[in-house]
């Protein structure tokens, strides 16, 4: 799944973002947009875990501000 987080002014440490969200899901994805005001996530989290783990690496992003993006999956690896 891929998230979009809206920073809103927030500064996180990427290197314990990443971090954090490897220890949980170690095929994860993660980066900043080049103005820093957006995290895009790629993982198989749900987002109440990825919340859980942005959080727990200093980053509390409330749930308003996580946005799901629709899946690009074409189905092609899936049996």
């Amino acid at each position: 799944m891929e998230f979009h987080v809206a920073l809103d002014g927030m500064h996180p440490d990427a290197g314990r973002l990443e971090d954090a969200l490897l220890a949980q899901d170690p095929a994860a994805v993660l980066d900043l947009d080049a103005e820093g005001t957006l995290l895009r996530v790629s993982t198989w989290l749900p987002a109440g875990d990825l919340l859980e783990v942005l959080a727990s690496a200093g980053c509390p992003v409330p749930e308003a501000r996580l946005r799901q993006l629709p899946s690009v999956c074409c189905g092609g690896c899936s049996g």
